[in-house]
């Protein structure tokens, strides 16, 4: 079984130049949600004008929560300090994910810290998000390359997850912001990760596919026994603060892929 997290409705649509109304993204959510998708970002509670996409978040979460199906879908939310966690608790979502960016400079760009302080801010966070009952997951973003300072190393790398997850997320995501990945890479972070990380931590991948290498990375995750992939439909994503980053793996294209290969989705 392989478990797909669609994130279409708020990374997918976050670097897109012309605002897309809130009824379109809610039809995209629902249609996400029929075809079977169980797992969905929604929303995000980041600064609205910083990022303008995600401003009518609140609209969004009410509508889904007053929307049929309800009970089949889980709704992530993206928070980043403990106003967004405040956002997400009054507005209903289900999973929050927190992002530490691997890299100070894209760090800062992203979220105004430098690393060191966005696991401060975690671990800050983390206590609260569990004692409101959501699941909790940490993205590792840049955990394959920074648009800013380059290559990010092992040793690097296995000091911030071993940091994270000093207080422990239910799941840790590692993210390819700027599809710098090939599947020699993603199967040796994956091995780092996890020989880090506590073993009730699940581990989850996100790839971009600016370089085409986006599937062939999956199936590197899949066979270093990831079970739960990020995915876009059509592809469409970004980050608006790592230059030249383009979309994140098509969600139909990746389920072709696993379902040919025999796995199960439910999807």
């Amino acid at each position: 079984m392989i478990e797909i997290v669609e994130v279409s409705p708020r990374d997918g649509l976050q670097s897109e130049a012309v605002v897309v109304a809130t009824a379109d993204k809610l039809e995209l959510i629902r249609r996400a949600q029929r075809a079977g998708l169980r797992r969905i970002e929604t929303v995000s509670f980041a600064n609205p004008k910083r990022v303008p996409q995600m401003a009518d978040s609140h609209a969004v979460m009410d509508a889904v929560n007053s929307g049929a199906g309800r009970s089949n879908l889980s709704a992530i939310g993206l928070v980043l300090n403990e106003r967004g966690l405040d956002q997400a608790v009054a507005l209903g979502v289900d999973e929050i994910n927190f992002v530490v960016v691997v890299s100070d400079t894209f760090a800062a760009k992203n979220q105004g810290r430098d690393t060191a302080g966005l696991i401060a801010q975690w671990h800050a966070i983390a206590p609260l998000a569990r004692a409101h009952g959501f699941k909790s997951t940490v993205t590792l973003a840049a955990s394959f390359g920074c648009p800013y300072e380059g290559e990010v190393d092992d040793e690097r790398f296995a000091s911030v997850v071993a940091r994270v997850v000093h207080v422990a997320p239910d799941e840790l995501c590692l993210a390819d912001s700027i599809g710098a990945a090939v599947p020699t890479d993603v199967r040796r972070r994956v091995n780092v990760a996890r020989a880090i990380a506590p073993e009730n931590v699940t581990m989850r991948c996100h790839f971009h596919n600016t370089r085409n290498t986006g599937l062939a990375n999956a199936v590197a995750a899949i066979e270093a026994g990831i079970t739960v992939l990020d995915s876009s439909l059509g592809g469409v994503g970004g980050c608006p603060f790592a230059p030249n980053a383009t979309g994140n793996i098509p969600t139909e294209d990746l389920l072709y892929l696993v379902h040919r290969m025999g796995y199960e989705t439910g999807v």
